[in-house]
């Protein structure tokens, strides 16, 4: 394999609660008999990439220095944050969950993948040059597909499938997602549009709700609005949902959903039980765009249950032909039911900035940012 060297993006955080951000310079390693070296053309940044990169760092501690090719940022974690960050002290990490590109070296076993665009999954990190990964790991991209195409074939498309895989397993037959007018949300909802999963999408405007009444949602409530919690009941009732999907974490909205599916399900019970229900209702919290407490509050019997869902946990406990029944239909629909949009593209050393920092946190529709790690860096 031809010498390339490497720049990707590292964050470090120290036991003082500095934490650094930078651009580091290595050899790319030869690939092992199943695995394939890939260069990396573009990759997402995923709210869980910016988890990884920034911590929970203090936005106002936050400096650039370094130059226009090595790019530095600085800032500080609040000490009382550092216990739950142990493991991750003083430790030099890459970012970026997944990505797509070119292959350009490949092991023994793996030569096939010789020069085709794939997308693929990472642990070390996809907001570089190059990677080097098991082939397993990766989907191989149809013909005329791009790398922009496929740089979010995994985190995103399999969440949503993931969502209708538990669904289905579980025994329920219609789901609810909150924040339903994120780039997920919009996916998730042409899936169920194209499987007939009758799909409770809760927003937090008028435009977010119009923007996706637009794309054929049917159930469209904003959570603003004065009439929401008399909206929830209807919609529930019309499609029977009893799980749903939570992307905000704290707050009262699971307890509101739990709440109103119990209204529901009150409505076919004859008698009076102290107990409520036997109807299950189950609330998945699977984001935090709200780190503040979950509060439970309402009247919603004993069948209920909140609990944390995270999309690869969940792939681990399928069988091999899952997977790959249902990458396979991620690649069929790469460019329709799981296309992907962004609001900015970035190169690695632009990525360091302040400007790009303020740009990707900001908790708003529309703002997700795409990595192209070939971008010539200034």
């Amino acid at each position: 394999m031809p010498s390339l060297m490497n720049v990707e993006v590292r964050t470090r955080l120290e036991h003082d609660g500095k934490l650094r951000l930078s651009l580091e310079t290595s050899p790319v390693t030869t690939p092992g008999a199943d695995e394939i070296v890939v260069r990396i053309d573009a990759a997402p940044l995923n709210p869980s990439d910016q988890i990884l990169l920034l911590g929970p760092v203090d936005p106002a501690s936050l400096r650039e220095s370094g130059s226009g090719e090595r790019p530095l940022i600085e800032g500080n974690v609040p000490h009382e944050r550092l216990p739950g960050l142990a493991a991750r002290l003083g430790k030099s990490l890459g970012v970026g969950n997944e990505g797509a590109g070119t292959v350009v070296a490949t092991g023994s076993n793996t030569g096939e993948y010789a020069g085709r665009l794939v997308a693929l999954r990472s642990t070390t990190g996809t907001f570089a040059r190059y990677q080097v990964v098991r082939a397993e790991d990766c989907i191989v991209l149809p013909e005329g597909a791009t790398a922009r195409d496929g740089a979010s074939a995994f985190i995103n498309p399999l969440t949503a499938l993931g969502m209708v895989e538990t669904m289905r397993r579980e025994g329920h037959k219609a789901l609810v997602h909150t924040a339903a007018a994120s780039n997920l949300g919009q996916m998730l909802n042409r899936l169920c549009l194209a499987d007939g999963i009758p799909l409770v999408n809760i927003v937090r405007s008028a435009e977010q709700a119009a923007m996706l009444r637009a794309q054929g949602a049917v159930h469209v409530l904003d959570s603003h609005a004065d009439d929401f919690p008399a909206a929830l009941v209807d919609a529930l009732a019309a499609t029977g949902a009893t799980l749903a999907f939570d992307a905000i974490g704290g707050g009262t909205m699971a307890g509101r959903i739990l709440a109103a599916m119990e209204t529901v399900a009150l409505r076919s019970v004859e008698g009076y039980s102290r107990y409520g229900s036997r109807v299950h209702k189950q609330v998945y919290v699977y984001g935090v765009l709200d780190a503040g407490p979950r509060i439970l509050e309402g009247q919603f019997g004993t069948a209920w249950s909140v609990s944390g869902w995270l999309m690869t946990w969940f792939c681990e406990t399928l069988a091999p032909a899952d997977i790959s029944r249902l990458r396979a239909r991620v690649a069929s629909e790469l460019t329709t039911t799981f296309a992907s949009a962004y609001s900015a593209e970035v190169g690695l050393a632009e990525l360091l900035t302040i400007d790009a920092i303020k740009g990707f946190t900001r908790k708003a529709t529309g703002t997700k940012f795409l990595v192209l790690p070939q971008k010539e860096l200034p």
